[in-house]
């Protein structure tokens, strides 16, 4: 078996990707990009990705 298909990287790999996007999920790709951008690249991209996206712009409803 090699490294990259033990179970316990894959456990840590995913779960690191899900707490990116719990950590990111009120930034600019919401939970799912940030998840989708760690699980797919590498949990240490999405870190990058985070710390480098804004804050998601929330709409203000204009008063009469």
């Amino acid at each position: 078996m090699t490294f990259l298909f033990h179970p316990a990287f894959l456990v840590t790999w995913i779960g690191a990707s899900w707490l990116i996007g719990i950590l990111g999920r009120n930034k600019r790709f919401g939970f799912l990009g940030n998840f989708l951008i760690a699980f797919l690249f590498s949990p240490l991209v999405g870190v990058i990705v985070l710390l480098a996206s804004d804050d998601k712009v929330t709409k203000r409803t204009k008063l009469l």
